[in-house]
């Protein structure tokens, strides 16, 4: 018989609780972004540790609607949060290393709004580790099914968890889930969104929606053009699945 939404909750929370124990750590934190997967993820660690669970407001030149939402999504499941903004400092970083560059002419200037957007990632990664390091909690991850098997996710940025209790649950259930766990209705019909750039949508930067990448994974029929487009991001981001490769042994 097929579980329940409940029951798979159940057991991915005795999952959370597990992992903790194994690692000998106290608890778990999430970055909290305002969309649905991270609020899932804010409800599941809540559950797991009501005492020893961290939301993580990371603004980072984000719209103050991200902001909004993120507040929203953690007091619709009542978990803690702590705020670090970063905008400062992925100014400096990324106005320093251009300047270094174009000092030795090595710019290329197609790569400067994926380069901004990653470093975005990246700190917002090495902020969770530091709050997570000082309260020995473990770092959750947030990708579903569709963004681990698309690689729709940021090497070394948001890719870098210590756990990911959702990577094999399609989008469309990830919203089942959040209506079970009290996602705000506003969350629930929000665009799904990296925040990686003012106005960036998942789906238009994918060239194909998230229920399209569902039916894929699902073995369903598909228009060609998504299946090349699905299937070409897959190849193309399997480094991202994989540890770094090896020089041979000598």
């Amino acid at each position: 018989m097929e579980k329940t939404i409940e029951q798979k909750i159940d057991l991915t929370v005795d999952w959370l609780r597990e992992m903790v124990k194994e690692s000998g750590t106290k608890g778990l934190l999430v970055g909290l972004s305002g969309g649905i997967d991270s609020t899932v993820v804010a409800g599941l660690i809540k559950r797991a540790f009501p005492n020893d669970s961290l939301g993580v407001i990371l603004p980072c030149k984000s719209g103050g609607k991200d902001r909004d939402d993120a507040i929203l999504c953690a007091e619709a499941c009542g978990i803690q949060t702590v705020e670090v903004e970063l905008s400062q400092y992925h100014d400096n970083i990324l106005k320093n290393a251009i300047e270094k560059l174009g000092e030795i002419k090595k710019i290329d200037e197609n790569r400067i709004k994926l380069t901004d957007a990653n470093l975005r990632a990246r700190l917002r990664m090495s902020t969770l580790y530091a709050v997570a390091g000082a309260m020995n909690y473990m770092v959750v991850g947030t990708d579903n099914a569709a963004e681990t098997y698309t690689g729709y996710f940021t090497k070394y940025g948001d890719g870098g968890v210590d756990l990911l209790p959702i990577s094999r649950l399609a989008k469309r259930d990830v919203y089942k889930w959040g209506e079970v766990l009290g996602a705000p209705e506003s969350v629930l019909k929000r665009a799904p969104s990296a925040g990686l750039w003012e106005g960036q949508t998942d789906e238009a930067e994918m060239g194909t929606s998230y229920d399209v990448i569902d039916d894929y994974l699902e073995g369903k029929s598909i228009p060609e053009k998504d299946r090349k487009i699905i299937e070409a991001m897959h190849r193309r981001t399997e480094h991202k699945r994989q540890m770094p490769p090896q020089a041979p042994e000598f």
